[in-house]
Parts: C-alpha cells; sequence; structure tokens
C-alpha cells in the first residue's frame, strides 16, 4: 500500500477497510510511516470524519495493537469512568476511590493533557514518586488490593493510542468525533472492563462547545461500547466554567483531597458524587444513581473513601505524608491576583483562555517534549452568576516562568465578562443518555 494514496483517499471523503487502516495505525505505532503523514491522515479525517463502521475498525485496530487485559481473577464488577476533557476537571482521583471504597473494581488507564484541558496522569505524577508506568502485573497486584488503579497506557496497552494521543495534541486534530471515540475506547476496552461512565463536556472550555455536538460524540461512545457487550451511560456536563476553583497539576489533587475529606465545593461535589454514584449502581453495589449517590457521600462522610485514596497512593508509590501535611509542598516563585475592574454579576468565562493560561504557567505543554511544573496554576474564584464587586479577586496565579505571568493575567482578564444584570446559573449536568 501506498501512505500518501490512502491520505489521498480520505482527504477526498473515501472510506478505508480494515486492512488500509492496519496499514496506516499500525505502521505508525511501529515507526516505519513518519510523523508528517500520519499528521497529514489525522488532518484528513478531522475534515472529513468517519462512518460509525470505519470508526469501529479504528477503534478495534488501536486496541489490538497491544494486550487487552483479562481480570477474571478479580472478583466483582469491573467499571471506570471517563471525562472527555476540561479545565479544573479532577473527578477521576475523587470517584475512583469513593467508588473502590463501594466494593466496586475501578481499573482506571487515564492519559495526559490533551490541548488546553489537563490530564489525569500529569495530576497524578504532582504528588512525589507517584507511578503510573505500572506494567500488568503491577497494574492487576494494585487492583486485588485496593480495588483501585490509575495508570497510564504501557508499551502493552493501547500503544498506537498512546503514540496518535501525543501527535494529534500537538497537530490540532483533538476535536474530532471518530478519532476522540477510537482513542478513548481503546484504552476503556483494554482494561479489562464490564462497564463504563462517560463525563462528556459542552461549553467553552470543552472540546465539543455545543451540546448537540457533545451528544453526537456520546452517542458515538455509547455504539461502540455496546459493539463490545458493555455496559454504558453518558453525562452530558457543562464545562462553560472551570470545575471547582483550583486548575495547575498539585492545586487539583489538593482540591481532590479537601472533597475526599468532606470539604463542601458545590459544583465540583454534585458532579463527582452523580458519577460515582451511576458507577456504584452499574457496579451493582446500588439499586439506583440516587442510591450510589447516598453512598458515595456516606463513604467521603466516614473517612473511608480519602483513606482508600491514601491507599492507592502508597501502593502506587506515591508519598502519603504531602497528602496529608500538604504545606510541605514547594511553593512558586511568583504569585500574582486578578481583580476585578467593575462591580456586577459574572456573566461569562471563556474557559478555553483559562486552560491557555495554565498552559502558558507550566501546568501543561505546548510541545510533546515539554516538562510540566507540577506546581504551577490557578484559583479561580467566582462562578457564573455570582456577584461580583470591583477589587474583589477574581483569580490567584502561581508559576516559576515570570516572562509568562504579564500574558497569563491578562488572558485571564479578558476571559470574564461582568454585566450589570443578574444571569441564570449554569445547569452543571444537562442531560443524561442511559
Amino acid at each position: 500500500m501506498n501512505v500518501a494514496e490512502l491520505i489521498r483517499k480520505k482527504r477526498n471523503g473515501g472510506e478505508l477497510t480494515k486492512n488500509e487502516m492496519m496499514y496506516l495505525v499500525l505502521g505508525y505505532t511501529k515507526n516505519k510511516i513518519p510523523d508528517y503523514q500520519f499528521a497529514s491522515f489525522l488532518m484528513a479525517v478531522y475534515f472529513k470524519g468517519m462512518s460509525v463502521e470505519e470508526t469501529a475498525i479504528l477503534t478495534e485496530v488501536m486496541l489490538y495493537s497491544g494486550k487487552v487485559i483479562k481480570l477474571d481473577s478479580i472478583c466483582g464488577r469491573k467499571i471506570d469512568k471517563h471525562s472527555t476533557g476540561g479545565v479544573g476537571d479532577k473527578t477521576s482521583l475523587i470517584i475512583a476511590p469513593i467508588v473502590a471504597a463501594a466494593g466496586v473494581v475501578v481499573p482506571m488507564i487515564s492519559g495526559r493533557g490533551l490541548g488546553h484541558t489537563g490530564g489525569t496522569l500529569d495530576k497524578l505524577e504532582a504528588i512525589p514518586g507517584f507511578r503510573t508506568d505500572l506494567n500488568l502485573a503491577e497494574y492487576k497486584k494494585v487492583l486485588k488490593k485496593c480495588g483501585a488503579v490509575l495508570i497510564g497506557q504501557t508499551k502493552d496497552i493501547a500503544p498506537a493510542d498512546k503514540r496518535i494521543y501525543a501527535l494529534r495534541d500537538v497537530t490540532s486534530t483533538v476535536e474530532s468525533i471518530p478519532l476522540i471515540t477510537a482513542s478513548i475506547m481503546s484504552k476503556k476496552l483494554a482494561e479489562g472492563i464490564d462497564g463504563l461512565i462517560l463525563d462528556v463536556k459542552t461549553g467553552s472550555g470543552a472540546f465539543m462547545q455545543k451540546q448537540k455536538d457533545a451528544e453526537t460524540l456520546a452517542t458515538s461512545l455509547i455504539n461502540t461500547a455496546k459493539a463490545f457487550n458493555k455496559k454504558v451511560m453518558a453525562f452530558i456536563t457543562d464545562m462553560n466554567q472551570p470545575l471547582g476553583n483550583y486548575i495547575g497539576n498539585w492545586f487539583e489533587v489538593l482540591e481532590s483531597i479537601q472533597v475526599l475529606q468532606g470539604k463542601k465545593v458545590d459544583d465540583l461535589c454534585e458532579l463527582s458524587f452523580n458519577l460515582s454514584g451511576a458507577m456504584i449502581y452499574l457496579g451493582g453495589k446500588a439499586s439506583s444513581i440516587t442510591e450510589g449517590i447516598k453512598i458515595s457521600k456516606e463513604l467521603v462522610a466516614n473517612g473511608k473513601a480519602f483513606e482508600k485514596f491514601l491507599q492507592m497512593v502508597e501502593l502506587q508509590g506515591g508519598d502519603t505524608g504531602v497528602l496529608l501535611n500538604p504545606e510541605r509542598y514547594p511553593k512558586s516563585k511568583y504569585i500574582r491576583e486578578v481583580k476585578a475592574t467593575q462591580s456586577g454579576y459574572l456573566n461569562k468565562i471563556d474557559t478555553y483562555q483559562i486552560g491557555v493560561a495554565a498552559i502558558e504557567l507550566g501546568a501543561g505543554r505546548e510541545k510533546i517534549d515539554d516538562a510540566i511544573d507540577p506546581k504551577a496554576g490557578i484559583i479561580f474564584h467566582p462562578k457564573i452568576g455570582e456577584r461580583i464587586s470591583k477589587g474583589d479577586i477574581i483569580a490567584e496565579v502561581f508559576t516559576d516562568r515570570k516572562g509568562k505571568m504579564e500574558d497569563a493575567l491578562a488572558r485571564i482578564q479578558s476571559s470574564i465578562v461582568i454585566s450589570n444584570d443578574a444571569v441564570k446559573k449554569e445547569r452543571l449536568i444537562k442531560k443524561i443518555i442511559n
């Protein structure tokens, strides 16, 4: 086969066969096809899309580019959750220990930051010593001991996705429903799960900014999961403002700890408890999502969820001492504030720009090989609909990159709109697709 001809075929709207897809995907995974050619293929997919059948083929090829984990030796249903990504979205760190404490097995293979959004692996690696690179034997060992494990793709798990994921991030081909579907499902199906809860974001800080596009993606993911006989449910949730208040890797770990210790962060708690409640329900430990939510809240209140988090961190090599005493964590060299320039109601936030500002500060990557500063980030205080007075602190900004500070401050300031009239608060959970 000829790579250029296959790129041309997709560019012109053609549908690739399974053999053609295997040739491209496996060729790139094995370094036989260069980045520039596969980037061209990704861009062709971005503009021309894929059929349902073609998306299923891509998912299958990526899935079987590595091993599919068998978890038959571990008792109980295995349920995972996936978010399509947002700013301040740290729910995986909260719900994995809650659900495991409820007796449901949570095998979670997560990703790194993509575009303007943060990645679960980067957040976990902000914990000193935490290993996300466990091999399959270690993965199963941790899962047997504590019921939850969070790792990245190893060389054995969906290696095609690992390479393609990184290339999509730096070639502006993230927001493609077929590519997102195949990326998510190849990892999730490789985990050995029985069921999956999907958190599909919509709004200014999401890849799917329009709700109808988020619902289309959710349907694509659900159809693919069902094709592999998995239980599945999707939540369409708001990303028109950061989730919670903390943005940046260590900051998001810190806010997750606070929630697990019982601190009420309205939007973050609402979403986390709904997602964990749904996972507990699919895992057979509750008769409904409502009962699952109740169980989730009880496990936080009695301390068992936080104990489970500490156990998981310790088993994966992390320093639990810094979780119990977060004041020990290193501080950024430069800290500045963004203040309101007028009084009124917070009308709108360009959440995408908040995410970009966090990357500029060092909390994310602009290139594949960029190093992340785990302590860099933003604490963003108000929520849409809240009353603000001139001079109120909108955000606190933390970085070691002195030269990036002014740009980040200006970006955050320009991302907010304050109006004189009262504003209706955003609905967090917009729809549930079962």
